[in-house]
């Protein structure tokens, strides 16, 4: 079919009617989603639409990343290590859109933020329960964080759920467990709604992973796409600090953190820690 005067032809099969039919916007429920920015600044700033939707397609994407890794988790349980790792491996295409987001907010000079900064008042990204949730899943939980979320009882239920259920970390190792790999008990039965701590006994079953290879390769495979998982959510916590340091230097957050300082701490903050420290010891 050619091309006339620049204009395309329409196929005759299009539907054009959808009096009676579902259409796109109807099924992606495009009025609801659009009408959601709603800037609070007055006058209202032309910059506030940016920040709003950079936030709230973050929190669309943090709800895949959620849904992918709880059933990641419960795969895991259920000995399907073949569809845990597909799980990971979209949360991992996932955190690089994330990633690569925080490109577009970093248009936003500071005189363009502080514009509208103030009229945000107390609301941050610190207040994020998806975010949270993500963390704990990951195995950074924290019972201190639960206060926060008191006013919103679905979210507070959520996290307190999570904070109580094995992270996906601790299924791994379960799952590891019962394929015949010798885990310490102490890990298994540890109290998983403490975060994660370095355990110097499980290197050694790191290590024999590693070495062996071609003989554990679904484990040594597993054990990659974990490190992977936590090298981009490490990348995307350094490109937020970056952000954050470009538009407000040193500021204090808006929800009472310290800022820039606070999300540099974020960094010492990790899920695997034995699967890094195993690399120093292989081949030794």
């Amino acid at each position: 079919m050619s091309v006339e005067k620049n204009t395309r032809k329409l196929d005759k099969g299009i539907v054009r009617d959808f009096s009676s039919r579902m259409s796109y916007a109807s099924y992606l429920q495009l009025p609801t989603l659009l009408s959601a920015q709603q800037p609070v600044s007055k006058p209202e700033h032309h910059d506030e639409l940016l920040f709003i939707i950079q936030h709230q397609t973050t929190e669309l994407w943090l709800k895949l990343v959620l849904h992918e890794l709880r059933s990641a988790a419960a795969w895991l349980r259920n000995d399907d290590l073949g569809s845990a790792l597909k799980g990971i491996a979209r949360v991992k295409h996932i955190q690089k859109t994330l990633t690569e987001q925080w490109s577009v907010l970093a248009t936003l000079t500071p005189t363009e933020y502080s514009q509208f900064r103030g009229f945000l008042g107390n609301s941050s990204g610190f207040q994020s329960a998806q975010y949270r949730a993500v963390e704990f899943v990951l195995g950074n939980k924290n019972r201190k964080m639960l206060p926060v979320f008191e006013s919103d009882p679905e979210a507070h239920a959520m996290l307190s759920e999570l904070l109580a259920a094995p992270s996906i970390y601790d299924e791994f190792l379960a799952y590891l467990s019962r394929h015949g790999l010798d885990v310490p008990a102490s890990v298994l039965d540890r109290d998983v709604s403490r975060a994660h701590e370095f355990t110097p006994e499980l290197v050694p079953l790191f290590k024999h992973i590693y070495e062996h290879a071609a003989d554990n390769w679904s484990a040594y495979e597993a054990c990659e796409e974990l490190v992977d998982l936590e090298d981009n959510f490490q990348l995307w916590r350094f490109r937020h600090l970056r952000t954050v340091q470009r538009t407000i230097g040193m500021k204090a957050g808006t929800g009472g953190s310290s800022g820039a300082a606070f999300l540099q701490k974020a960094l010492e903050l990790t899920f695997f820690r034995e699967l890094f420290a195993v690399r120093t010891e292989i081949g030794q």
